[in-house]
């Protein structure tokens, strides 16, 4: 059996997900001092750091980008933690990871907030598959995608030419 790739997004249409979703946190976020975005790794680590950059560009707010490690393929298994030990007090948090599938990821992922008493937490991805198994929703989306659950999106911020597909 033949997988077809078919491209959802190119590297432009990504290129404006991203924008406009940086102006939708700051558009939330105008009053606040700080905005800290913690990608989970791997493609939401790639999509933390440019969402970062796209809200410098367009805002006064210091932006800091932290990583959440985890292992995506076994979320159970394994200690969830930040890539810094700073201290997150009264902080604005967005959790941010590529794709949302059943939200078992994102759920693991709040995991190093729980014993802090941060000011918000929000959660952006990059597509929203909307297979909704785990009370986790998105405020933050580049694209609503309604897939098989026998289909499966990769996304790719990692070279000069980002793309999502579908297969």
């Amino acid at each position: 059996m033949s997988e077809t790739k078919t491209l959802v997004l190119n590297h432009k249409q990504i290129k404006q997900k991203i924008i406009r979703m940086a102006y939708e946190v700051y558009e939330r976020n105008a009053s606040e001092k700080e905005i800290i975005f913690a990608g989970i790794t791997g493609m939401g680590q790639q999509l933390a750091g440019y969402l970062a950059e796209s809200l410098r560009e367009i805002s006064p707010l210091n932006v800091r980008v932290l990583e959440i490690h985890l292992n995506k393929l076994d979320v159970n298994r394994g200690d969830v933690e930040l890539s810094e030990k700073d201290d997150l007090t009264q902080k604005c948090i967005v959790v941010v990871d590529d794709v949302l599938n059943t939200g078992k990821t994102l759920l693991y992922a709040l995991k190093p907030f729980l014993d802090v008493e941060v000011k918000k937490i929000e959660v952006a991805v990059l597509v929203n598959r909307s297979h909704k198994l785990f009370p986790v929703n998105p405020d933050y989306t580049g694209l609503e995608l309604a897939t098989t659950l026998n289909e499966h999106i990769t996304v790719d911020l990692s070279t000069e030419n980002f793309s999502v597909h579908l297969y």
